[in-house]
């Protein structure tokens, strides 16, 4: 598989994981429950899931008035938007 592919699957992959933690997240916080910690919401936002934090957070209107956790969740996206530069450029040089 070449890296193209591998970084392809990634991406989506972890968008639909970001997506449905989110989604889990939401749910739990309606029945009152155990939640998923903010920390790992970020984290999953950082390592390329911010795509789907993101929508989740649209499509389930959750975390939008937290400004805090906003403010961070935009700090991944131009971080992740950095990144596919980088890794944009470094495809076009090989």
């Amino acid at each position: 598989m070449n890296k193209v592919m591998f970084a392809t699957i990634y991406l989506i992959c972890i968008n639909l994981i970001s997506f449905i933690v989110f989604f889990i997240d939401k749910e739990k916080a309606k029945r009152d429950k155990w939640r998923v910690k903010e920390k790992t919401m970020h984290t999953l936002s950082f390592i390329g899931g911010v795509f789907g934090s993101i929508a989740a957070m649209k499509l389930f209107h959750h975390k939008t008035k937290k400004r805090g956790f906003v403010i961070i969740t935009i700090a991944a996206l131009l971080f992740n938007i950095y990144v596919y530069y980088e890794i944009y450029n470094y495809i076009i040089m090989l």
